[in-house]
């Protein structure tokens, strides 16, 4: 159930946490940072919290002020949750984190990985040529479709099906996590049946490598 627990301190570190730091609360926020999802789509991207549980958090977020629920204008007209414009505030603090995070050793029990993740790694971590041409890719991960652009040195994601695309690919995230970390092995990973790519693959090269990690 919901829980107003407090750590009754005036900081404001403690204050946040008052309002994001309950446990999947922050991960909530990370997958609402590309854009708003369903209900299902949230429990899909978090499949070790319980529905109950993914329910209160987003109780929680939504009484304090950091997402809504609202309803898709038709066709679609389900209902989604967003992040408010204070929500929206969280991002370079969820990113910061995750960079932090990264020197942390994996867990020993088998993980999971969301397409948002992935996504929002290849949006911090691209750094396509500033002169290689604008390029729109469609990237579909767990069923769902996203918009990839490339242009002007950096990389763009949203939600959502592409007016056009100059290469597609469909994976899981943990595959498309593993090209983003090794790009020669697309060829291997299309043969298999793991990756299907479509398009200029070229042009899916070259995003692939455009991730650097830095040290």
């Amino acid at each position: 159930m919901p829980t107003s627990r407090s750590y009754g301190d005036a900081c404001g570190i403690a204050r946040a946490l008052d309002v994001v730091g309950e446990r999947w609360a922050l991960l909530v926020v990370r997958e609402l940072l590309l854009g708003p999802q369903r209900f299902s789509d949230l429990r899909r991207a978090l499949p070790g919290a319980s529905s109950n549980l993914v329910a209160d958090r987003l109780r929680e977020l939504e009484g304090r002020g950091v997402i809504h629920r609202r309803k898709l204008t038709p066709p679609a007209s389900s209902w989604v949750y967003d992040l408010t414009p204070w929500g929206r505030e969280l991002e370079p603090v969820v990113l910061a984190l995750g960079n932090w995070g990264v020197r942390v050793p994996l867990p020993s029990t088998p993980t999971t990985l969301s397409a948002t993740s992935v996504l929002l790694f290849l949006r911090s971590a691209g750094r396509p040529a500033p002169t290689a041409p604008p390029t729109s890719y469609r990237i579909e991960l767990d069923e769902r479709v996203w918009t990839v652009r490339a242009a002007a040195g950096q990389v763009q994601v949203e939600p959502g099906e592409p007016s056009r695309a100059d290469a597609s690919l469909r994976a899981d995230p943990q595959t498309f996590n593993a090209l983003l970390d090794d790009p020669s092995a697309l060829d291997a990973a299309v043969s298999d049946g793991s990756v299907v790519a479509a398009g200029d693959l070229a042009a899916l090269r070259r995003l692939l490598r455009s991730v650097t990690v830095a040290g």
